[in-house]
């Protein structure tokens, strides 16, 4: 059986790890990479898609990744108990006519026994935002350590 350490159930520490691996893999945009972390049944609900199984979460990512172009991604751990983690996020991106966009939101996530999550429930709005009210500034990948998170830009 694969494991994706670390595992529940979670501890402060443990949760805050999660959440930034989590947070790295979909700084890849890679659907190949971001589904690995999920088990082959997981179930998510995010907007008005209901995706269901890695077939439908990487053809929904392959899609969400050729319309919100440049995405950076910022994760924080809000919550934890057991095998559940909440977070908060938001991330800057820009359709294909060049405007910005700066979407927040909220996950829960649910993990089995090997640490591969079998649910996942987001809330997301998007606001335009000028591409001088941009705050995600890194080399696209993975956000550098001392980039500031959700709390310190106060989003």
């Amino acid at each position: 059986m694969t494991t994706k350490p670390p595992l529940p159930p979670f501890t402060h520490e443990s949760a805050v790890q999660k959440v930034r691996l989590a947070e790295d893999a979909w700084n890849s945009r890679d659907p190949a990479r971001v589904v690995q972390v999920y088990t082959e049944d997981t179930r998510w609900r995010n907007r008005v898609e209901f995706p269901v199984g890695h077939d439908q979460i990487t053809q929904f990512l392959a899609r969400k990744w050729a319309r919100e172009l440049d995405y950076r991604l910022i994760k924080e751990l809000w919550a934890h108990d057991g095998a559940r983690i909440a977070v908060r996020f938001a991330y800057e991106w820009h359709d294909d006519s060049g405007q910005w966009h700066r979407s927040y939101g909220n996950e829960n996530w649910e993990f089995n026994g090997a640490g591969l999550m079998q649910r996942r429930f987001a809330s997301i709005n998007d606001l335009p935002i000028a591409a001088d009210a941009r705050k995600f500034f890194w080399p696209l990948g993975r956000r550098p350590d001392d980039h500031p998170g959700l709390s310190e830009l106060d989003l």
